[in-house]
């Protein structure tokens, strides 16, 4: 027994390893490669601008450093916009004013009613839930294609990072409850097999798409779409982006199921023991509490108010007085921030004799967990984004670049949008690739006369992708620790995914933006 949990071990201990070794590496290159760069387009770009050639060898430092993470991202981030004020790039009231930017309240808000949900339980509820409806759990396939519908609609609204780390336990419990009745049985070791593989990868590559249902569904979407109203002047609301994106993402949810379900064909027709495993841990739950309630209240204002001056454009008209109102004083970071409040208002149960006052929903000490880097590196973005339009460098790189490609239509452009995002996203964060692609992809558009609208939200979407490889997206590395996706399958998987993601991507975004209207 001892020698069989040695051996069940293995798998996952090399895949760590592996991946520790790749990444340090990495990171060593960066170190190098990074102030490299910084100085030789320092030395090499004399022609530009001071403040033009200056961002220019910031922007080449923080790529390198994004793309290999020789430091935390949000420490380059950082590091990035005190570099731009120490070399006159702009001033520091310019520089740090980003951070006043409404959609950082956004990413507080979100991130503050995702926590109370961790907190109280209220995303596994709804997963197990998910999995006890007829007979879903029984069924290899289904239980596949319900873990990614389960990933797809939760990431809509949480970071996809914080899905799979609610979803990969449950899905790793229910694995091992069948595996257990299937070696009693036949000796079959269900941990590695194609169905296990399976089934990582969709709670993984479901979250990745789902966050494209809405622009909150995930960080490098709020910087794309920041970056892209930052360059463009128009803007782009929570409804238009879920009227052009919904589409999109059930198409490509069909098509990765009909993927993984192909490449990974489950070896067994029935879980024996999966539906037990998941009663037995819905038992454990109890019944649902006040804290549960409490956040469900948060969550429905929080998405009552980011839509309300959509739908009400759409209804009265964009002239109408109301609604003009709504657009002005309740934009979607004073929604966030009104709902994450409403959590520290509303208390729990005092306990039975108690003379204390009640608990709110959510403490304090809670609230704070949230991902504060995700807010500097956003912040950074913001800072890098904007300063590439107000130096002229996004106009120099754009026309530059378009003359070189030679690029000259929509569909080009929006094609090169897909592949550079999903080519970039592969290597590096996904908030950082947004960081990188948006700002050049958007004036090559402005610089051949055509709607840079459609190729920024393309390389904001495809920014999210990134299939191929464990270092691509935090879920990915995530389902990859776990044993029981080989390299071969995440590769194989992945890059069939990729292919068919992009043009599903770019047909739907160029197809879609005519019947929102962008």
């Amino acid at each position: 027994m001892e020698t069989q949990a040695r051996n069940d071990a293995a798998p996952e201990d090399t895949a760590t390893d592996r991946q520790e070794r790749f990444d340090t590496i990495r990171g060593r290159a960066g170190l190098v490669l990074g102030p490299l760069a910084f100085g030789l387009v320092l030395l090499a770009a004399g022609g530009l601008p001071w403040p033009q050639r200056a961002l220019a060898a910031v922007l080449v430092l923080v790529i390198a450093w994004w793309v290999t993470e020789a430091i935390p991202l949000a420490v380059t981030a950082v590091f990035a916009i005190v570099l731009c004020v120490f070399l006159g790039v702009a001033d520091e009231d310019t520089v740090f004013g980003a951070f006043g930017n409404d959609t950082i309240f956004t990413f507080l808000g979100g991130f503050v009613i995702a926590r109370a949900m961790t907190v109280h339980g209220l995303d596994r509820r709804i997963a197990l839930r998910v999995l006890s409806v007829g007979a879903i759990v029984s069924s290899p396939a289904r239980t596949v294609i319900a873990f990614g519908a389960m990933a797809m609609v939760i990431s809509a609204f949480i970071s996809n990072t914080a899905t799979v780390a609610m979803l990969f336990p449950i899905g790793i419990g229910i694995i091992g409850a069948v595996n257990a009745i299937n070696r009693e049985k036949d000796g079959r070791d269900l941990r590695h097999s194609r169905w296990s593989t399976a089934l990582m990868l969709m709670i993984a590559y479901g979250a990745s798409i789902g966050g494209l249902l809405t622009p909150i569904g995930a960080p490098h979407q709020l910087i794309g779409r920041d970056l892209i109203e930052e360059q463009t002047g128009r803007t782009i609301n929570f409804v238009q982006w879920v009227l052009t994106f919904a589409p999109i993402v059930l198409v490509m949810f069909v098509v990765l199921c009909v993927v993984l379900l192909w490449l990974n064909g489950p070896e067994v027709r029935e879980l024996e023991g999966a539906a037990e495993y998941v009663a037995a841990q819905r038992a454990e739950l109890g019944g649902f509490s006040r804290g549960e309630a409490n956040t469900c209240v948060a969550f429905a204002l929080a998405v009552l108010l980011w839509t309300a001056p959509g739908i009400g454009s759409l209804i009265l008209g964009d002239d109408n007085g109301f609604v003009e109102l709504m657009h002005e004083h309740l934009t979607e970071g004073v929604a966030a921030i009104f709902a994450a409040t409403a959590l520290f208002l509303l208390p729990l149960r005092r306990e039975r004799g108690s003379a204390a006052r009640r608990p709110a929903t959510l403490s304090w000490a809670e609230a704070v967990k949230i991902d504060w880097g995700v807010i500097l590196l956003f912040g950074a973005g913001t800072v890098i984004g904007s300063l590439s339009s107000k130096t002229g460098l996004a106009g120099t790189l754009g026309s530059a670049l378009a003359e070189h490609l030679g690029v000259s239509s929509l569909t080009a452009i929006t094609i090169l949008a897909a592949v550079t995002g999903l080519i970039i996203s592969e290597t590096t964060s996904n908030t950082a690739s947004a960081g990188i692609v948006v700002p050049i992809v958007v004036p090559i558009a402005v610089a051949v006369g055509v709607n840079p609208l459609i190729p920024g939200l393309v390389a904001t979407a495809a920014a999210g992708y990134g299939f191929m490889l464990p270092v691509s997206t935090p879920p990915n590395a995530i389902v990859y620790g776990s044993g029981m996706v080989p390299m071969t399958r995440m590769l194989r998987s992945g890059a069939v995914f990729d292919v068919l993601g992009v043009a599903i991507l770019v047909t739907g975004v160029l197809l879609m933006s005519q019947i929102v209207g962008f």
